[in-house]
Parts: C-alpha cells; sequence; structure tokens
C-alpha cells in the first residue's frame, strides 16, 4: 500500500510541475504575477489529484450506475450541468483556497493567544502513543469534520436564508454521482471555509486536510449516485450508502416534517441515529422538492439555478 502512495505521489509531483513550468508559469510572467508562483504551484497539486479523481469517478462510478442503475437516466442535461459543477468544485480547490487562506490567519491568532497562555487543539497530543499515530489522528479528524458537517447541514435544511441556496443542491430530479456538488458557489464556500476553520483549529496537517477532504468526496459521490445499493445490516449504520441518503433528496422526505427532513450524516449514520433524524426503510423514491410538483422553478442551467437561488436569499432577508 505504501508503495502505491509513493507511485501516486510521484506522479502527481510530475504532473503539477510539468503543468506549472508548461502552462502557468508563462500566464504568470505575461501577467506580471510571477510573485505568486509558489501559490499557484501548491495550488496545482490539488488541481491534479482532482483530475484524477474525476476521470476514477467518471470510469468507476458511471459503470457502476450503468450496471445498477435505481431508475433510468431520463434528463442527461441535467446530469450535464452537475458535471460542470464538479469540474468547477473539484478542479477549483475550493476547500484547500479556504485552508490556504486561514492558516495564515489563525497562525497569527494563535501566536497572539499564546501570549496569553492559549493554543490550538491539537488531536495528535489528546493521547500522546495513540492520537499522534496517522491511523488514528486521521480516523479523529474525519470524525470530528463529519460531526461538524452533520450539524451545518441541519442548518442549510432550517434556516429559511441557507436553504434558499442549499435549494439548488435538492433540485435535482436526476440524481447521479455528479450530483453531490450541485450546490450554490455561496453555500459551498460558507461549507468549506467552516470546515477549513475547524480542520486549522485542531491541527490537521496540510497533507492530511487533502486525504480528508478527497475521501470524504469519494463517499459522497457514491452515496449521490443512481444505485441501488443499501449495504443492509450493522454496515448501513456504519456508512451511509446510496439507499439512505436517496431518502434525504425524495420529494416528502428530504425537507419535510419537524427536523426539516431527515439523513443528514454526511459519512456517519450514528449522527442521524443519536439526534433521532435516521430514516433506514428501504426503497427508491422520485428525488427532488415538493414545490417543483406545484411548477417552482429552481433552473435548467448553472447560471440560472445561481441567479434564481439569490432572488430566493434576496426575498428572504
Amino acid at each position: 500500500m505504501s508503495g502505491w502512495f509513493d507511485w501516486f505521489g510521484d506522479f502527481v509531483g510530475i504532473a503539477q510541475g510539468w503543468l506549472y513550468e508548461t502552462l502557468v508559469q508563462p500566464l504568470l510572467f505575461a501577467a506580471g504575477l510571477i510573485n505568486y508562483g509558489d501559490q499557484a504551484y501548491d495550488a496545482l497539486e490539488w488541481v491534479v489529484i482532482g483530475a484524477v479523481e474525476v476521470a476514477v469517478m467518471a470510469v468507476v462510478l458511471g459503470w457502476c450506475e450503468r450496471r445498477w442503475s435505481a431508475e433510468p437516466l431520463v434528463d442527461r442535461a441535467a446530469v450535464r450541468t452537475d458535471v460542470l459543477y464538479t469540474l468547477l468544485h473539484r478542479l477549483g480547490a475550493f476547500p484547500l483556497v479556504a485552508f490556504a487562506l486561514l492558516v495564515p490567519a489563525f497562525d497569527a491568532l494563535e501566536a497572539a493567544l499564546r501570549l496569553d497562555g492559549f493554543s490550538r487543539l491539537s488531536v495528535d497530543e489528546w493521547w500522546p502513543g495513540v492520537t499522534d499515530l496517522p491511523v488514528v489522528s486521521f480516523m479523529v479528524y474525519l470524525v470530528l469534520l463529519d460531526f461538524v458537517d452533520y450539524w451545518m447541514h441541519r442548518g442549510q435544511h432550517r434556516f429559511a436564508w441557507w436553504w434558499a441556496l442549499h435549494a439548488v443542491h435538492h433540485s435535482q430530479r436526476q440524481m447521479t454521482f455528479w450530483s453531490d456538488n450541485r450546490n450554490h458557489l455561496i453555500d459551498d464556500l460558507l461549507r468549506d471555509a467552516v470546515l477549513a476553520a475547524l480542520a486549522v483549529v485542531v491541527g490537521v496537517p496540510p497533507g492530511q486536510f487533502i486525504a480528508l477532504t478527497v475521501a470524504s468526496r469519494v463517499i459522497q459521490s457514491v452515496h449521490h449516485g443512481n444505485l441501488r445499493w443499501r449495504w443492509g445490516g450493522p454496515a448501513e449504520r456504519l456508512l451511509v450508502s446510496p439507499s439512505f441518503h436517496r431518502l434525504h433528496h425524495s420529494i416528502g422526505y428530504g425537507h419535510e416534517g419537524p427536523a426539516r427532513g431527515c439523513n443528514f450524516a454526511v459519512l456517519f449514520p450514528v449522527w442521524d441515529v443519536i439526534f433521532r433524524t435516521a430514516d433506514f426503510r428501504p426503497g427508491f423514491v422520485p428525488t427532488g422538492i415538493g414545490d417543483q410538483l406545484r411548477g417552482r422553478d429552481y433552473g435548467r442551467g448553472f447560471w440560472a439555478q445561481q441567479w434564481l437561488a439569490l432572488r430566493r436569499l434576496a426575498h428572504r432577508a
């Protein structure tokens, strides 16, 4: 396994260097922005990883959806829009940009607070000999980030202004693995900034932050898929399945009731179980938002979806 990671790291480094020298560096020189060369070079690492991630998704999850589809694919135009969202998010490095911008700010804040006896919460130091092991710290970080993500997801459904933005994600009636990144840009930036801030506060190293983000995104792509997959048994309560998450997107379930929906967990259903928002019933019901059936327009293309969300937000203000 370590050999594979070494090979992948070498591949990313070679591709990163080639892209920088061939495309980015000449553009920076031409624009008089070569002072930002180091930042641009670092960002290219994320672009390369994102490109590999998208390619693997397209091949592997594309084949899985053809083999185990939950419903016929009848609206290919809607899926093409979701592909655009995916490319923008996964090649645009939203999480990494938020993380990179927050690290210097938190470093300065920590330096000031340290004079008063405060420092950031370093997970590695919680239990010496245990939490400083890479695998253990990785899982601790993943659980912490997922716990906060669960409550943000609850907020996206609970607060009218946030739902005005988050509705872009739920308005997709043709779910596929591309649907994960179908979000309003402001919604994405808010969520990524909060998670990046948490990662900085608990001391996540930059390399682990990239690994955490990629692992989370791959799992989320799977459970947004047009797949008749249900883990069943105890596994259904350990990791979100396509069946479990589809109910969250379903008309009549995903944004209704006292909790304004169900199955908010991003990775681990335990949060829904603990806070009583879990619904494990099987089946694959139609997805979307209830008022779409009454004619409400959430937009067909990228720009229409972004603009209509801003109009909904302004109406709520």
